[in-house]
C-alpha cells in the first residue's frame, strides 16, 4: 500500500467513525472537509492504481474501499454496485 491509499484508509476510517459519533447524537460533522480531502487523495492516486479501488471510490462507494483497502475485497462480492 503506497502513502497516498494509507492516507485515503484514514480519511475513510475517519468518515465512518464521524457517521457513527453523529448517529449516537454526537452532533453534525462537517463532511465536506472529509469528502474533499478524500477527494483530494483519490486524484493523487498514482496511474498504476487498481481500478477496483478506484471504482468505489469514483462511486462514493467508501465502506467498499475501506473493505479493499484494508485487504477484505471478498467482503464487497456480494455488493449491489452493478458494472457493465
Amino acid at each position: 500500500m503506497n502513502d497516498v491509499e494509507k492516507s485515503l484508509q484514514v480519511e475513510l476510517k475517519n468518515l465512518e467513525t464521524q457517521i457513527a459519533q453523529m448517529k449516537n447524537g454526537g452532533g453534525t460533522p462537517n463532511f465536506v472537509e472529509v469528502f474533499n480531502a478524500i477527494d483530494d487523495l483519490t486524484k493523487q492516486l498514482p496511474r498504476d492504481t487498481d481500478p477496483q479501488l478506484l471504482h468505489y471510490l469514483h462511486k462514493k462507494s467508501y465502506e467498499k474501499a475501506i473493505n479493499f483497502l484494508d485487504g477484505r475485497d471478498e467482503d464487497n462480492l456480494n455488493g449491489g454496485c452493478l458494472r457493465d
